[in-house]
């Protein structure tokens, strides 16, 4: 009888059960402690919090109504808690993604939660090699990768500069040499009329001027605004 239930598909032991789960702990662990380590909204707990759930609901689909599997009226599919996990977790993720501005930050975390259900997922299911692969690739990705974009895409970003001058300083050209002398990349300018900050004072009387630059990678962006800052006839900058 024993014999027979170890071969039954639909049957796992409690032994099984917790290794599982423990696997499941540890996979969403380490990608949760990457995350962790650089500050990001879901961090250790939440990670692992959702690889053991996925987990737990894989089991359940699986073995959870083995009991039922003779029934002539009922149809078991193990994939269908699957694929609610898959399509819930979308709603986590989402809660992660915050737009400011002309930015949008959260999307790794977001995406790191939805691999970290599928390696649940995969270890409720017993695929415990490709869990294992998965979750290895995932934290090369998080942490190597995220090296390489630091120093060779960041690098070429770009950021909107706005500068408030006054309408009649030399400051434009200042400006100008400035970023030239520098090697900044400048492109899309726009020059925008503005009143002045002082009372009474009619349009025109300064200029508010917007363009995007790339910085060299030898530039510092606080060094750049605060010399812009100091030239004579600028109000204020700010950078996005």
């Amino acid at each position: 009888m024993l014999l027979s239930s170890l071969h039954n598909p639909w049957y796992i032991s409690e032994l099984h059960i917790l290794l599982r789960l423990l696997l499941a702990l540890l996979l969403g662990g380490l990608v949760g402690f990457e995350r962790e380590q650089s500050k990001h909204a879901a961090g250790l707990r939440t990670n692992i919090l959702v690889c053991l759930g996925s987990c737990l609901l894989m089991l359940l689909s699986m073995y959870g109504f083995s009991a039922f599997v003779d029934e002539p009226n009922v149809r078991v599919d193990p994939a269908r808690l699957a694929a609610a996990v898959i399509t819930g977790i979308g709603f986590l993720g989402a809660g992660t993604i915050l737009f400011t501005g002309k930015s949008i930050t959260g999307l790794t975390t977001a995406a790191s939660l939805w691999v970290v259900s599928a390696i649940g997922l995969a270890v409720g299911a017993g695929f415990y090699f490709a869990s294992a692969v998965t979750t290895i690739m995932v934290l090369v990705t998080l942490w190597a990768f995220n090296k390489l974009e630091k120093r060779y895409i960041s690098a070429k970003k770009e950021h909107l500069l706005k500068i408030k001058i006054n309408h009649y300083s030399q400051a434009m050209l200042e400006i100008n040499s400035l970023l030239v002398e520098r090697k900044i990349v400048m492109r899309k300018m726009l020059l925008e009329e503005c009143e002045d900050d002082g009372k009474g004072a009619e349009k025109g009387e300064q200029i508010i001027l917007q363009f995007y630059i790339t910085l060299p990678k030898s530039e510092a962006l606080l060094v750049l605004l605060d010399k812009i800052k100091h030239l004579e006839g600028v109000r204020w900058v700010s950078s996005e």
